[in-house]
């Protein structure tokens, strides 16, 4: 973890993931995302594009790899084509985006945490942890705790840290600061995206800053809890350029005392 006021703001890729499916797209991509002002990415979604390409790519335009979003089926089936990607990379922090709908039902928390238990250990052998994820629906009921709370309860830090994502939390009825505050000590990176209401009630995704997500709670209590990176991502930008809306996310964050 960094010291308490570290936090650095990253472009989570999967905003921009329909500029990213070829090696001179990725150029292209982060050319742009550098000249905004950002200086880490979270690759996502990426299309068939040599992994040596990336990172030297992510050399030349000044970038780190901060984390990285692969299927959890990549980390059962093909572990050491993963281990060799983020060394390549020098990236520290792998994550999944999710677990097939079959997780979530009865045994599915013993199910992964009995899948995660080697694979942990081999990435935490190279230097890589890993990080589970959240959207809106791991926050359904599981017993007494939603599902989310049930996960982190079942498995230890050691083995799986939390890759939180702010609107989701809110879109599941939850506390982001809570949330952050509960766990801390076994986050690295986190995502953030607002959420706006429109007046006929649809909540929409968007810019950090735009949308009604209290970031004067949220970032203080990121700082507090160690967090390395807040990576930036919008699902949908609605029509929008998304490298206009991962600029206009920059600056409102530049303007809350990020770098």
């Amino acid at each position: 973890m960094t010291a308490a006021n570290d936090l650095r703001i990253g472009a989570q890729l999967y905003t921009v993931r329909g500029h990213t499916e070829t090696a001179g797209a990725v150029a292209e991509t982060f050319a742009k995302v550098r000249a905004i002002g950002y200086t880490g990415v979270q690759v996502s979604a990426f299309g068939a594009v040599d992994p040596a390409d990336v990172a030297r790519l992510a050399r030349e335009h000044g970038l780190e790899i901060a984390a990285t979003h692969f299927g959890w089926d990549e980390f059962l089936t093909d572990l050491d084509r993963l281990i060799d990607i983020h060394r390549r990379w020098e990236c520290r922090h792998a994550a999944i985006g999710g677990l097939p709908a079959d997780y979530l039902g009865a045994g599915g928390i013993e199910r992964f945490a009995a899948e995660l238990g080697p694979i942990a250990e081999r990435l935490a052998a190279a230097g890589i942890d890993f990080s589970y994820h959240n959207h809106s629906h791991e926050l359904a009921r599981c017993g007494a705790r939603t599902w989310l709370a049930e996960l982190y309860g079942a498995v230890p830090a050691e083995a799986l840290q939390a890759e939180l994502d702010v609107y989701w939390l809110v879109a599941g009825g939850a506390d982001p600061v809570q949330w952050i505050d509960d766990l801390r000590g076994r986050q690295s990176v986190i995502h953030f995206k607002d959420m706006a209401v429109l007046p006929d009630r649809t909540q929409r995704f968007a810019e950090v800053g735009e949308g009604n997500l209290n970031w004067a709670k949220i970032v203080p209590a990121c700082r507090t809890a160690g967090i390395e990176w807040a990576l930036i991502e919008q699902d949908d930008c609605y029509g929008q350029d998304p490298f206009a809306c991962l600029a206009t996310s920059y600056r409102n964050l530049r303007g809350m005392g990020l770098s």
